[in-house]
């Protein structure tokens, strides 16, 4: 056996293990699925205005949006949906908002994240006319 530090290491290529690993895109979309709310009218945040991101969701960079963007709107989207927890969810996406941005949202996110929401909320699917299309 190998040593490191003068401590003998047992080298494990996880043979014994009788569980797989998961595969990355099932442990995203399974990360993404926790973080959903129950139902979509949990989604109850402002439709205008200005709207400031707490830190724990955005960590460098534009922490302030306005929903009366739209590209600004997108983007706030966009990053509540990857970064948030179900509670920041609530707080800041409304509902309305989300059906009427999600046929282009749905392109800007990640296939993990989309799959996750539109497999919970099938209205999302609905709302984009381009879905089969759109990757």
């Amino acid at each position: 056996m190998p040593q490191f530090c003068g401590v003998t290491v047992r080298i494990s290529d996880n043979k014994d293990m009788n569980v797989p690993p998961a595969p990355r895109a099932e442990t995203l979309r399974d990360r993404y699925r926790r973080r959903l709310p129950h139902r979509l009218e949990e989604l109850d945040g402002p439709v205008h205005g200005a709207v400031d991101l707490p830190l724990h969701i955005v960590w460098s960079g534009r922490t302030n949006y306005s929903l009366d963007r739209p590209k600004s709107c997108m983007t706030l989207y966009r990053t509540v949906l990857a970064e948030g927890m179900r509670e920041d969810l609530a707080v800041f996406l409304n509902r309305r908002l989300l059906l009427e941005q999600w046929p282009v949202l749905r392109r800007l996110i990640s296939p993990h994240l989309r799959d996750a929401w539109e497999d919970a909320f099938p209205e999302l699917v609905r709302s984009a006319p381009s879905a089969g299309t759109a990757a």
